[in-house]
Formats: C-alpha cells, sequence, structure tokens
C-alpha cells in the first residue's frame, strides 16, 4: 500500500490513519478520489457532514462534502467516507459485506474488524487497477461467518459471486495452525481475499469476457472434476516441490481454477509490494562479483503505465531486500516465493486481462442495494470455490 500526505498540512499518513498526528486533521479515505482526505465538520452544510479542508494558511474550508461510513460512527470499524450525494450509510466497502459474525461476541468484534481492514486494502487495489466495479458493472459480496458450537463447519471460498471467510482466520494462533497442517508458507487475511476475488474475477474476465480457450491453453482445463481433484491434490500430501517448475504453489497445482486464484492473488501481492516501493522511491543495490546491479522503484500505476517485464525487473531485487531484512529481525522470510519461467507468463497473462479490463468502457452501475447484516444464527456452511464440497484453505 502506499503512503500518502496529509493534504492539509502535508505530513506522513497512512491508508489507515484516521488523525492526522501532525495538525490535528480527521482523516478519511475518499474512494471517489482514492485518496486520504483532511476534512473538517460542516455543520452549516447538513447534519453530520464533513467537508474537504483547504492547505494550511487557507482563509476558508474548500471541497466536497462527505458523511463517514456507519461502521466509522458505530464501531470505529472503517475510515472510509461517503461522497454527500451517496444516500447509503455505508460505505462503498462496507456495504459489499452481506452477513457478519455475531458482533455481541468480544472475540467476533476483533475479528470482523480485522477482516474489515484486509477487505478495504483488497478494494482499493482492485479500484486502483480499473476493475471495481467489475465489467458489467458487479462487485462480490462477503459474508463473514464464525462456526458455532454443535453448528456445521464454515468453509473459506466463493461460489457464484459470493465470497466467504470464517472468521476463525483472523486469529493468528489458528491460522498459523493451518498454514503448518497445510504446508504454506504463507497465509494472511489479505492473502485469502486476494485469492477468492481471483475466482470472482475469472468468473468476469476468463467466462464471461470469452477467453476460455485462452485460460486452457495457460492454465489447463477446468472442466475436470473439481472436487476429484482437490481430493488427490490433498491425499497426495505435502512432500516434494514436483509443481514449483510450473505453479506458484503447491496448492495452484491442484486444479486449473486454483492456480489461476492463486496467480490472480499473488499478482496483487506483487502490485501492492511495488506500489509501496515506489511511494518510497526504494532504490535497491545488489552486490555482486561483476559489479553492484541498481534497481530503481516502478509504479505499477504510473502513466505511461510500466511493462510487465519493467516490474518483474524491479520486483526481484525488492523481494531480495524485503527477505533479508526480515531475517535480520529473526522473522521468516517476507516473500517466500520462487518465481519459475511458467509462472511469470501466468502472471504475464493476468496482466494483460487486468490491462484489457481497465481500458474497456466503465459500466453504468445500477446504485448499489445495502445489504443486511444478520445475525450468526443465519450462518451456515458454504461451499467452496467453484463448488467442491470440501474447502481445507
Amino acid at each position: 500500500m502506499r503512503v500518502f500526505n496529509c493534504d492539509h498540512c502535508g505530513h506522513l499518513v497512512f491508508f489507515d490513519s484516521v488523525q492526522c498526528l501532525h495538525c490535528g486533521s480527521a482523516l478519511a479515505f475518499v474512494p471517489d478520489v482514492l485518496t486520504m482526505a483532511a476534512l473538517t465538520p460542516a455543520p452549516q452544510d447538513g447534519a453530520d457532514l464533513w467537508r474537504r479542508r483547504g492547505r494550511q494558511g487557507d482563509a476558508h474550508s474548500s471541497g466536497r462534502l462527505y458523511r463517514m461510513c456507519r461502521n466509522h460512527t458505530d464501531h470505529q470499524a472503517c475510515n472510509f467516507a461517503i461522497p454527500v450525494h451517496d444516500f447509503t450509510e455505508l460505505c462503498v466497502s462496507c456495504r459489499q459485506t452481506r452477513v457478519m459474525p455475531d458482533l455481541s461476541e468480544p472475540a467476533n468484534m476483533g475479528r470482523w474488524m480485522q477482516i474489515e481492514a484486509a477487505k478495504r486494502r483488497l478494494f482499493y487495489s482492485l479500484a486502483r487497477l480499473g476493475l471495481e466495479p467489475a465489467p458489467g458493472g458487479t462487485s462480490p459480496v462477503f459474508e463473514f461467518l464464525a462456526e458455532v458450537p454443535g453448528g456445521p463447519p464454515v468453509l473459506t471460498g466463493h461460489n457464484n459471486g459470493t465470497i466467504t471467510l470464517n472468521v476463525a482466520e483472523a486469529d493468528d494462533d489458528e491460522r498459523a495452525r493451518r498454514r503448518i497442517a497445510l504446508g504454506e508458507p504463507y497465509r494472511t487475511l489479505i492473502g485469502h481475499l486476494r485469492h477468492e476475488s481471483g475466482h470472482f474475477y475469472w468468473d468476469q474476465l476468463v467466462r464471461d469476457g470469452g477467453r476460455l480457450d485462452d485460460f486452457r491453453q495457460m492454465f489447463g482445463d477446468e472442466r475436470q472434476d473439481y472436487a476429484a481433484a482437490l481430493e488427490a491434490h490433498y491425499a497426495k500430501g505435502n512432500d516434494g516441490n514436483d509443481w514449483a517448475d510450473h505453479h506458484v504453489s503447491a496448492y495452484a497445482a491442484a486444479h486449473p481454477w486454483e492456480d489461476w486464484a492463486e496467480t490472480w492473488a499473488h499478482y496483487l501481492h506483487m502490485i501492492d509490494l511495488l506500489e509501496t516501493s515506489a511511494s518510497y522511491a526504494t532504490e535497491v543495490t545488489v552486490p555482486g562479483i561483476y559489479g553492484p546491479q541498481r534497481s530503481s522503484a516502478i509504479d505499477p500505476f504510473a502513466s505511461p503505465a510500466p511493462d510487465f517485464q519493467s516490474m518483474v525487473q524491479h520486483l526481484v531485487p525488492l523481494t531480495l531486500l524485503l527477505n533479508s531484512l526480515t531475517r535480520s529481525l529473526g522473522q521468516p522470510d517476507a516473500y517466500p516465493f520462487a518465481l519459475a519461467s511458467a509462472v511469470l507468463a501466468k502472471l504475464r497473462f493476468v496482466h494483460d486481462m487486468v490491462r484489457e479490463a481497465a481500458a474497456r468502457p466503465a459500466p453504468v452501475a445500477s446504485p448499489a442495494p445495502v445489504p443486511p447484516a444478520p445475525p450468526a444464527a443465519h450462518q451456515n456452511i458454504k461451499k467452496n470455490s467453484k463448488s467442491a464440497n470440501k474447502d481445507r484453505r
């Protein structure tokens, strides 16, 4: 995630900030222009309204009017603002959550807040890529469910536009237990959401975009039995790395749908890393016996847009530095991946499809309804990605 500056005093602020520590301005992310903004109360314009502040030293406040998301006013759980002409109570990210866990349970409140924070980051990346809303004017909806004693298991996955996440994934100990049990080098909330969004965008860009033949040539035939493929994958266990020459992860080798979703998630990892690096104007020098190799930051959202190969050329030394820094703190590699040439070809495929989708004329989307948030008793079993009967991720 890039860093921002307070547009009142210019001080450094971050995507999750709610107040500038330098000038004291209230801060909110304004999705209509995809930036952080300093706001000042504007009761003269209407109840609960806020106005973007002018630069420090201006005689009067100026700018657009906003309201705070209801999840900010009720729970201090969101920092997205809503343009005054949008009459919904929830911001563009929070309104995508259709089912929440029972927030009267204290543990669920903390889990839900963490998951929503990760979802806002996903929204930002997709919006910057021109994919929010998706082609056709649609967006994924989310169900965040908690298991209840005696009830059925909650399965993380995607089904027909709905992304479900077991809120236990917000607990560090539970997430680590599952990561170790499944032999995974990496398991995070943002990783889950990016992966499941890949299934949503497969429907939008590949299936509905007339690219099935191209997809099958690159990833394989998705018509093979999905449930049987997953059973075979888990029966095989975690031994060996015969997947590494053609897939970004072991799970990607289970089925072409999972290969796409894992590759899609990794593309979003790459874009986020590069944007963060560019916001700090990072330059990396990798020492070598033939002289130092220097690499300067590349902003994936620059204009003109950088080509895929240039982004990869900066990603490699950047991840070397990143892993060296985390090792120096006694932590495991923050980027535990090695990208083979076949994986880079798949990432390029995703990159090209994203660029093509972003270049299409924006659809005219109908106003999004505000989804209800039923209590935990509404929860049920959720199918995993593409209708298999189990999802052990």
